[in-house]
C-alpha cells in the first residue's frame, strides 16, 4: 500500500475518533472493574456460566510478580468504557513478536461513539512503537456489529484458519501423555 493512501487511511482513523474518550493502561486498582466488564462480556456473549476467574486471578495474571497479560482502560469523563485485555504472541514465518487481543468491550450503552476504535487504535499504536508485526484476535461468527466493525478498519479476515482447545480434563488427559511419552527433559 503506498504512503499516501495509508496516510488517509489513518487520518480517516484517527478523526473518527472521539477526543473525550480517553485510553490508559490499566492499574492494579482497576481490577474490579476490569472483571466486572469480563462478567459483562460473557453475558453479551451468552457464556455467563463460563467466567470462573475471580478477581484475584486477574489481578496475578495483570499485576503479579510474572504478569502473562496487559489491559487498556477506555474512559470517559474519568468513568471506564470499556476495556482490552491482550498478551504477547510470537509468529514462527516473521520470527518477531505481535499481540492478541483475547477481549475488547464496550458496553452497549457505551457503543457507536468511537470507543472500540480508539481502544483499537490504542494497540495498534502500542504494537508498532513496541516493534511488533501484528495485531490479532477472533470474534464469534454471529457477532454482526463487530465483524462489521472490524471490516471497516481493514483487518483481514483469516477465514482458513480453525481455533481448537485443550481445556480441563482433555488438556490434563494429553497432558499425561508427556509422561509416556518420557516426558519433557528439564535439562533440555
Amino acid at each position: 500500500m503506498g504512503a499516501t493512501c495509508w496516510h488517509r487511511r489513518y487520518l480517516r482513523l484517527a478523526l473518527s475518533i472521539d477526543p473525550t474518550v480517553q485510553i490508559r493502561p490499566a492499574a492494579a486498582g482497576d481490577v474490579d472493574v476490569i472483571f466486572d466488564l469480563i462478567r459483562d462480556l460473557a453475558e453479551y456473549e451468552r457464556a455467563p456460566e463460563q467466567v470462573r476467574g475471580t478477581p484475584r486471578l486477574l489481578a496475578d495474571a495483570l499485576f503479579g510478580e510474572h504478569p502473562v497479560a496487559e489491559a487498556l482502560i477506555a474512559e470517559r469523563d474519568g468513568q471506564p468504557i470499556g476495556f482490552a485485555l491482550f498478551y504477547v504472541s510470537f509468529s514462527t514465518w516473521e520470527c518477531r513478536p505481535g499481540i492478541w487481543l483475547e477481549d475488547l468491550f464496550v458496553p452497549p450503552q457505551h457503543r457507536r461513539g468511537g470507543v472500540g476504535r480508539a481502544l483499537l487504535a490504542a494497540l495498534a499504536a502500542t504494537a508498532v512503537e513496541r516493534g511488533y508485526t501484528r495485531l490479532e484476535w477472533v470474534a464469534l461468527d454471529w457477532n454482526e456489529p463487530a465483524l462489521n466493525f472490524y471490516e471497516k478498519l481493514s483487518a483481514t479476515r483469516l477465514d482458513d484458519w480453525l481455533i481448537h482447545r485443550l481445556d480441563g480434563p482433555r488438556l490434563e488427559a494429553v497432558a499425561g501423555e508427556a509422561g509416556r511419552a518420557g516426558g519433557l527433559d528439564p535439562d533440555g
